[in-house]
């Protein structure tokens, strides 16, 4: 068992990130007592019961949908990771299987506890029916209509070289890059592990989670928690140090990211304060990006919480899907460099 240095949270053995306030666990500060092999005084040692091996059971990857061995930890489709039929609740990002009500995943220390998904909308005239005809229309940059793909199927895989819908010359496009499903009477989209990422064009104001990945003109941010600053305890000396005392608590971060995945430009976030992102007007500027208007985006300050919202820029603002994200009518999803408009029946 592993004890969090942070909040004092006790964790399984091995855990990298505590399960309550997903701080990094550190091994300095970990109680392993079965794992060192201590024997605690006046504690009788057990052999574990002999249990003959079993073939184990074929599972299912819930990212791509394809069958791999009961040995194997990862998809060799898709290469997220496997969790067995019933084994409960797992992370969104990684996969691995997590307690009811845990808060953070212990393997990769992403939060899950988050934003509950906006409620899809009906289309006009009625609840769409489940596993209904659905039509995805492929638009160009003007946003007019250049083809459309009409899907009977409760599902719909797309990618470069494989899946049901397939743009071979989209070099921005993994093999099979996104699946669109119908998942418990909501019509969804998963990203299936693809380089770029699948985007969802966000609809109305969306509160961010850390590690959520937004699109504003062609610039990919990552919005990260900091935490708040504790305080300092004073010198020994008494000598007060320089530096910037405002603003005082930055608690978040915006990172531009590269092609790579590298960091370029960051901007800190604190409460009270609202950041304006745009080409030409804002906080934030970006006056090499065409694909940006003059103001495009807001990142408002809620408390202790950070919102974006859409300045009504011509491009719009989308966010990287990390498990389902439910669409609705006339939702637009990004994949590669090829933008789709969804069609639901009424």
């Amino acid at each position: 068992m592993t004890v969090c240095a942070y909040c004092g949270r006790e964790n399984d053995a091995g855990a990298q990130f505590c399960m309550d306030c997903g701080k990094p666990m550190g091994t300095s500060t970990s109680v392993k007592a079965a794992a060192a092999g201590a024997a605690v005084p006046g504690t009788r040692v057990v052999a574990p019961p002999v249990v003959a091996p079993t073939r184990p059971e074929a599972l299912t990857c819930h990212f791509c949908g394809s069958r791999a061995s009961g040995l194997l930890p990862f998809c060799p489709h898709c290469g997220r990771r496997l969790t067995a039929p019933g084994s409960g609740p797992s992370c969104a990002r990684c996969g691995s299987p997590v307690a009811a009500g845990t808060k953070f995943c212990p393997t990769c220390g992403a939060p899950l506890v988050g934003p509950a998904p906006p409620p899809r909308l009906p289309a006009a005239g009625g609840e769409p029916r489940p596993g209904a005809t659905i039509v995805l229309v492929l638009l160009d940059d003007s946003g007019a209509s250049v083809q459309r793909f009409e899907r009977r199927t409760p599902d719909t895989t797309i990618g470069r070289q494989d899946g049901d819908i397939r743009f071979p010359d989209d070099v921005f496009l993994s093999p099979l890059h996104a699946k669109i499903s119908w998942e418990q009477g909501e019509l969804v989209v998963r990203d299936l592990g693809s380089r770029n990422g699948t985007w969802v064009f966000l609809e109305s104001a969306h509160r961010l989670a850390d590690g959520d990945l937004l699109l504003i003109g062609s610039q990919v941010i990552r919005f990260r928690r900091l935490g708040y600053p504790g305080p300092h305890p004073p010198d020994a000396d008494a000598t007060r140090r320089m530096g910037s005392l405002i603003p005082s608590a930055d608690i978040a971060s915006l990172t531009q990211l590269r092609s790579d995945g590298s960091a370029r430009d960051v901007i800190q976030l604190s409460p009270g304060r609202d950041v304006a992102i745009g080409r030409e007007q804002g906080d934030w500027l970006f006056p090499y990006d065409p694909s940006m208007s003059a103001r495009h985006a807001t990142i408002r300050s809620e408390d202790a919480d950070f919102v974006v919202v859409d300045s009504n820029s011509r491009n719009g603002v989308a966010l990287a899907a990390r498990g389902d994200i439910t669409l609705r009518h006339n939702s637009r999803v990004l994949v590669g460099d090829k933008l789709l408009r969804i069609e639901m029946p009424a």
